[in-house]
């Protein structure tokens, strides 16, 4: 564009040295003529006109040097087509964004975590592409933006950026010493090039200074001061509409600030939080072991929870833990998990509270920027290739920038109640003084420090710049941290009353909410499970009643999914000793609890002249109890994993394609003789399932299929099922309600183990997975207390006998059934 401006103002300059009058001027330009349609070929066109009037070969040979120029410009026009779907794609990379940083905010106004961690928008491959791609206007060195709207947008964007770091920073926390290094990495690398870039926008021009006029396509002629006024005349004639057009795209500033100011301003902020994350990455290794630590000790003081799985699963079941028990378990062990959570540490340390500082500074800054956009909406010019995709983008990053501030926000809220100490303590530096006391080697190990080259002498430099570079990284370590502390201390003390309309009313408003449902007895008991870095009953108390809220939330979620077909299976079916485990199979040991199940079930639901409500029910107690069954074993090693997937690739089969090794439910009905009486009805469906098994054993012997075991361990099943069930002719007169009783029965003897499996998911030595597994836990709780209250009740006498270690061995069941 400017390009061809200063072309055509050349153009009309060298129309002076033309001795034509204005009438013959006026007829050479087309009345609808402006800059955005004068084609190469247009142009032709007028100088072969104005060559008809002069003959002067000079003249005609200035007017040709403009030809290239403009055929240029031609065809930067057709190559810039593509900006416009390339802008939609920024805007959707924005969007996702903006959707994922919403979504943790509700997930923490949900589970009444309002210091909202980091689920969803996290710190990953596929988040840091989008963040690339929503960077793309700020980063773009070589496009124009003369527009107001697109100078906006592009700000815009560099404030999307900021408010996006300040929600991420607690996510750090989640990733192990590899992770952090590597995604930090790609960060900082983003963001440097980001600030380079935007840096020399602001040098260029492209983010516009204060006054500075993006196009004046008459400014050179006018500064001439010399030609006949007739010309000037013809050129308000000529490109009238692009002066109109012009006079709108002049650079405004918002209140006294350029966008050039506000640009560094948001580059500062950048640059803040970078050093913000390089602070915390420093840290968060050594919080993780103080925690680490911590929990442990507090652990050890909860007896009954720390006894190992050994020794939970070999005592007696006289000593069973009930609901009762599991509650308190569950809850001592979810104060730990919560407030020992990384990102919860995180979202309390001073960092994090600059960063959420930095980003309330950022919201500030935008916001008029906001309001400015939408005053001067009727006057907006798309000056740039994005064309209006530009709004698009504007509108979803400042969506972005106002949902954003909401979490931030609330962890400086949070931060009020941490007790502020004016020191740097240890983990902070601690890294560094690791690093400083290492040695240099070529081969890593626990106190060196590897590096990728064998050189002596580069060796000896590194060595000793080592001490005074890791030197200034702690001094400079310290003042970070001295400076987010003191940030801290403003927040706590002074935002409160100075922002009245803002922190003071959300810190009313949270604070209302978190004690709104009362305070509880026997908080003073659970406050020693409190993990804290430093001990601070404030925090202890309004953490503790926070968890124990969400800890609620989640064990009536847990309620609200009861199973309730599978309750009602169990309560009406089950019998007196569970005997139905000892009676469906004969010769099975398979030592697996899900594939008896899947194998009764199938035999079950093909039976002829059986009401459809009832298989419909079977099916959906079945379904819901294998949930259960399959927890069972897989956390209680209770079957090998081979044959757990067996069972469940089975069942996938049955329950989706009503088929059995590839043999439909209607082609075994179609075989049966319905003239015969309903039982033997029943041992024909019983027999062909024999006889089916018994051809795919033999053909699965040698056979080159792709899973031979499969179909085996399948057929040798329903092959040992379907014959205890032919030897036992008393029981075909009901055959349905019979293997409906013996299902119950297997499924009731393998939850009595929920309760080992919901302590077990309390004991979870990985810290980042602690906290979901502690959830997962509660939640288990919640969805099956009825079913464990009902098997530890009239039905407990049946397996008193039998240790918890035997209770998941289904061998072990049928070896305590047989007995006398």
């Amino acid at each position: 564009m400017v390009c061809y401006t200063t072309s055509y103002t050349q153009l009309l300059i060298t129309i002076l040295n033309f001795n034509v009058s204005l009438d013959q001027i006026i007829c050479f330009f087309p009345g609808n003529m402006v800059m955005d349609y004068n084609e190469t070929i247009v142009y032709l066109n007028l100088v072969r006109n104005l060559t008809n009037i002069s003959t002067s070969d000079v003249n005609v040979s200035k007017l040709f040097d403009y030809i290239e120029p403009i055929y240029k410009h031609e065809l930067e026009d057709s190559y810039s087509v593509p900006m416009v779907v390339i802008g939609w794609y920024i805007a959707a990379a924005s969007l996702w964004c903006v959707v994922s940083m919403f979504v943790d905010v509700v997930h923490g106004f949900k589970s009444n975590k309002l210091w909202f961690p980091c689920t969803w928008f996290t710190i990953n491959a596929f988040t840091l592409t989008a963040i690339a791609i929503a960077m793309k206007l700020p980063v773009d060195l070589s496009g124009s933006m003369p527009g107001v709207v697109d100078q906006v947008t592009k700000l815009g964007s560099m404030a999307f950026m900021c408010t996006m770091m300040a929600n991420l920073l607690p996510c750090l926390a989640t990733m192990d010493s590899k992770e952090l290094l590597a995604n930090v990495t790609a960060l900082v690398v983003l963001v440097i090039t980001l600030v380079i870039n935007v840096g020399i926008q602001t040098h260029t021009g492209v983010i516009v200074k204060k006054g500075k006029e993006v196009d004046r396509p008459l400014a050179s002629l006018s500064s001439r001061g010399t030609g006949p006024r007739e010309l000037f005349e013809v050129a308000n004639l000529t490109i009238g509409n692009l002066t109109a057009a012009t006079k709108k795209m002049e650079v405004q500033v918002i209140g006294s600030i350029s966008y050039v100011t506000i640009a560094i301003i948001y580059v500062i902020f950048l640059v803040l939080l970078l050093i913000i994350y390089a602070s915390s990455s420093l840290a968060i290794p050594k919080i993780k072991n103080i925690i680490q630590q911590k929990y442990r000790q507090a652990a050890s003081e909860d007896v009954p929870s720390t006894t190992s799985d050994d020794d939970i699963r070999q005592s007696d079941t006289r000593n069973f833990l009930t609901v009762k028990k599991l509650h308190q378990q569950v809850s001592n062990y979810w104060i730990m998990a919560g407030s020992g959570s990384p990102q919860f540490m995180s979202a309390c340390s001073a960092t994090t509270t600059a960063s959420g500082v930095i980003c309330i500074l950022t919201f500030i800054i935008h916001a008029p920027t906001i309001v400015f956009a939408i005053i001067n909406e009727g006057n907006r010019k798309f000056g740039s290739d994005y064309q209006r995709s530009v709004v698009v983008i504007f509108i979803v990053q400042s969506m972005g920038v106002v949902l954003g501030t909401l979490a931030p926000l609330s962890r400086c809220v949070v931060s009020r109640h941490v007790k502020l100490v004016f020191k740097v303590e240890k983990y902070w530096t601690q890294m560094l003084y690791d690093w400083k006391n290492s040695r240099i080697s070529n081969h890593g190990t626990m106190s060196s420090i590897s590096l990728p080259f064998r050189g002596h002498k580069l060796k000896v430099v590194i060595k000793n710049l080592k001490n005074p570079i890791l030197n200034f990284c702690i001094i400079l370590q310290t003042g970070v941290v001295i400076v987010c502390k003191i940030t801290t201390f403003v927040v706590a003390f002074e935002l409160d009353q100075v922002c009245k309309i803002t922190t003071f009313v959300v810190a009313f408003v949270l604070d209302l909410v978190c004690t709104s449902k009362g305070t509880r007895t026997g908080n003073l008991e659970q406050r020693k499970y409190v993990l804290q870095l430093e001990n601070e009953d404030e925090l202890a108390d309004k953490t503790l009643e926070g968890l124990l809220q969400s800890l609620d939330l989640l064990i009536l979620k847990g309620e609200k999914k009861h199973p309730e077909n599978l309750m009602k299976l169990i309560t009406e079916k089950s019998t007196k000793g569970f005997q139905g485990v000892r009676k469906y199979d004969k010769n099975d040991h398979q030592n697996c609890w899900s594939l008896p199940v899947v194998t009764l079930t199938t035999i079950a639901v093909t039976l002829p002249n059986i009401e459809k409500v009832e298989v419909k029910s079977l099916l959906k107690s079945v379904r819901e109890g294998l949930k259960y069954v399959t927890l069972v074993e897989k956390n209680l090693n209770a079957t090998d994993e081979s044959i757990q997937k067996v069972a469940a690739r089975l069942w996938e089969d049955v329950d989706l394609r009503h088929k059995w090794l590839g043999i439909g439910w209607k082609d075994i009905a179609s075989q049966v003789n319905k003239t015969t009486s309903q039982v033997d009805t029943a041992l024909q469906v019983v027999k062909l399932f024999s006889e089916k098994a018994k051809n795919k054993i033999n053909k699965a012997v040698g056979s080159q299929d792709d899973d031979p075991r499969f179909t085996s361990i399948c057929a040798n099943s329903m092959f040992g099922v379907t014959e205890t069930i032919i030897g036992e002719k008393e029981s075909n007169k009901r055959l349905f309600d019979e293997l409906s009783s013996r299902i119950a029965d297997i499924m009731a003897a393998c939850l009595t183990n929920l309760p080992q499996v919901i302590a077990k998911k309390c004991h979870t030595s990985v810290i980042e997975k602690r906290e979901a597994s502690v959830e997962a836990a509660a939640i288990l709780l919640g969805e099956t207390k009825l079913i464990i209250n009902t098997l530890q009740g009239p039905l407990q006498d049946n397996y008193l006998s039998m240790t918890t270690n035997d209770l998941s061995s289904i061998n072990k069941w049928r070896a305590h059934l047989s007995e006398p």
